[in-house]
């Protein structure tokens, strides 16, 4: 019987020291213990290219900053609830990166989909910081289950409950994976290198799709990162 691998996981408690991040390896499956916050291109823009900065110290803020829209909901008493949380493509982000590690001083970054080795290398080796992705779609519930708390709200006028900034206390947060690791090594492009050099022979002989959006290629390498 051929023996079966498991992957490591990890439980990750807020902020974290380098040491901690220099134990994650590519892969890796991380649960958070701690202070999250939501900061989105709203947020980024804001603090960075319109040169606004933080509304807070990171110290308030937290170090581990989610790319993420929060089902939320400002009671009338004054307290804040956010139910789920549904990751956004961090790859949009890459522009604003070196004001926002020099404003935000954070050392994990949370998204979907993750950057290319290159960004990590250029961006986030210099800052200490590593890169967690969900591990799919759909799990938004999952992840709010996690949520214990909503310890301060910013921006919610100025951008709107999707865009602002949730500072969130969370517990056995998680599933997510290591993308990109201290040493700047991408799991995404890992993984890639082994199945595209077989990506045409998978769909050979599949016909191209009736609907489409605008833009799409019926070029199924056009899909790999």
């Amino acid at each position: 019987m051929a023996a079966t691998s498991s992957l490591k996981s990890v439980e990750l408690r807020l902020p974290a020291t380098t040491e901690q991040l220099a134990r994650l390896d590519i892969g890796t499956v991380v649960y958070l213990t701690g202070r999250v916050y939501t900061a989105r291109e709203g947020v980024y823009k804001r603090a960075v290219e319109d040169g606004v900065g933080l509304p807070a110290a990171p110290e308030q803020l937290g170090f581990a900053n989610f790319h993420c829209s929060p089902a939320a909901t400002l009671n009338r008493d004054g307290s804040a609830t956010v139910g789920a949380v549904t990751a956004t493509a961090s790859f949009r982000f890459a522009k604003w990166l070196d004001g926002w590690f020099k404003l935000s001083r954070c050392n994990v970054i949370l998204g979907k989909g993750g950057m290319t080795g290159e960004i990590y290398r250029r961006h986030f080796v210099p800052n200490g910081a590593v890169y967690l992705t969900t591990v799919g779609y759909g799990t938004g519930a999952l992840l709010g289950r996690g949520i214990k708390r909503v310890a301060g709200t910013y921006w919610v006028e100025e951008l709107g409950l999707a865009q602002a900034i949730w500072v969130l206390e969370v517990e056995n947060f998680g599933p997510f994976l290591v993308d990109g690791d201290l040493a700047g090594n991408s799991l995404f492009e890992r993984e890639n290198a082994k199945i595209a050099p077989n990506i045409e022979k998978l769909y050979a002989g599949t016909k191209p799709a009736i609907l489409r959006r605008y833009g799409e290629s019926d070029d199924k390498t056009d899909e790999v990162i």
